[in-house]
């Protein structure tokens, strides 16, 4: 490596883009919004079955992106994807919206969530964006110091996870005194148009639960091997997270009932308190303090990887491609990260920018799947450099076409449910289209 161009460190394996993928998943959101879905479907077998369903397109999504990754395994990850199969232009709009309100909106969601279970714990004399400032500051200057370092953190928060999640299964089914068990009815209802709506609006919840596996393929650009290292991460990540999530739920509906279920809005401190009092409720928001901070290490990680690739593509400030030539990590991309997060969660706008996310998001899910059908259509190596023998999505075109379809009603359904939060969303994607005819008269200057 020359020090006066430095490129990016290949230093993670299988066990990183696991780990980084189930950290792009498991937030805080397992631990609390499970009673929106027993809200909307009643019985044991719906509630579980909407868990099973949405973990089964997500299956399906990591499929698609599993062959994607073995197709174009270049830094940036979808933002790659979207701008070979389709057009530059498409890729800087996802990385615009990205940067806008999808990552750094979240960011800034989950880093106040993280001070105020912070707080709960320690009562610490602190505001909530000062503690959301400098989780995110601390966590700036860690992925500053290089991949192995981010990585690193991201590894030991995600296995706390694990810990704090089989921890919440096992006290629920071994100390909870009066389980109510999940025997019953599989319907509460004949079957009907009723209860398909009922059915699809308890999915909305669960699909966005199960988003953010996505985000591994940003540091596609770092994996030893990323064609291997990256769909195995996809696919084994996705799966252990399906499992974590059905066994949350069981213990829910097993503690708790359906009924109870739906009138609680923090189903594990519920579950925790009928285990241990009220000592179990503050284990549990320790639980959720440290899956939110591992969700904030795994999206300082990656997305800044999607500003990098844009500023080298000459589609963003030249700067943010620049690599540190000693922790070869792109700095400023991930110091705009961090700063941006920081100004939204300070701002105390954070919540009203992920009403707009909802309908945005899934619009980029179906796109990237839907390039697969783009890029087996090209059918020279040379033009997809896809290697013989790669790996390949089982039942396609039928596979893709249902998680195509699925992000799809995703899409239509939430536009229709909230319209104006909707149209802002996609407002803001829209405003990326002169932004990006800016960028490309800015890059030939």
């Amino acid at each position: 490596m020359a020090s006066k161009d430095p490129r990016l460190a290949r230093q993670l394996g299988v066990f990183d883009a696991t780990m980084i993928v189930m950290g792009g998943i498991v937030g805080s959101g397992i631990f609390i919004n499970s009673y929106v879905v027993a809200r909307q479907v009643h019985t044991p077998f719906l509630i579980l079955g909407a868990w099973l369903a949405g973990g089964a397109v997500a299956l399906l999504g990591a499929f698609i992106y599993a062959e994607l990754a073995d197709r174009y395994p270049n830094v940036g990850g979808q933002y790659a994807y979207l701008r070979e199969a389709y057009h530059p232009s498409i890729a800087f709009i996802y990385g615009w919206a990205l940067l806008l309100v999808i990552q750094t909106g979240g960011m800034a969601a989950v880093a106040i969530t993280f001070s105020r279970y912070f707080l709960e714990i320690t009562h610490a004399p602190w505001s909530a964006p000062a503690v959301a400032t400098l989780a995110l500051g601390l966590l700036t200057i860690v992925n500053c110091l290089g991949v192995r370092a981010g990585t690193s953190v991201q590894n030991t928060l995600m296995a706390l996870k694990i810990v704090a999640i089989t921890a919440l299964v096992g006290c629920g089914i071994f100390f909870v005194g009066a389980p109510h068990g999940v025997i019953g009815p599989a319907l509460d209802q004949p079957f009907s148009l009723s209860l398909l709506t009922a059915m699809g609006a308890a999915m909305t919840p669960v699909m966005f639960a199960y988003g953010g596996w996505q985000t591994a393929s940003f540091v596609a650009g770092e994996m030893r091997e990323p064609r291997r290292d990256l769909a195995r991460g996809l696919l084994i990540g996705v799966c252990g997270v399906v499992v974590l999530y059905l066994a949350v739920n069981f213990v829910y509906l097993y503690a708790l009932g359906p009924r109870e279920l739906a009138a609680t809005e923090t189903p594990a401190s519920s579950v925790m308190r009928l285990a241990f009092g009220e000592r179990g409720a503050t284990l549990i928001a320790l639980g959720v303090a440290i899956s939110t901070l591992g969700f904030l290490s795994q999206g300082m990680l990656t997305a800044p990887r999607v500003y990098f690739a844009m500023a080298k593509d000459g589609l963003f400030f030249k700067s943010v491609a620049w690599l540190d030539p000693r922790t070869r990590v792109p700095v400023l991309a991930i110091a705009l990260q961090g700063v941006l997060a920081v100004v939204i969660a300070v701002s105390g706008r954070y919540e009203q920018i992920l009403n707009y996310v909802v309908s945005v998001d899934f619009i980029w899910f179906g796109l990237t799947a839907a390039s697969l059908f783009v890029f087996r259509s090209r059918t020279l190596n040379r033009e997809t450099n896809l290697v013989s023998g790669g790996f390949r999505v089982p039942g396609h075109p039928v596979t893709t076409g249902l998680f195509v379809a699925a992000c799809a009603l995703t899409v239509l359904s939430t536009i229709y449910k909230y319209p104006h939060n909707s149209a802002i969303g996609i407002g803001i994607v829209v405003a990326g289209i002169p932004a990006y005819f800016f960028w490309r008269w800015w890059g030939r200057k």
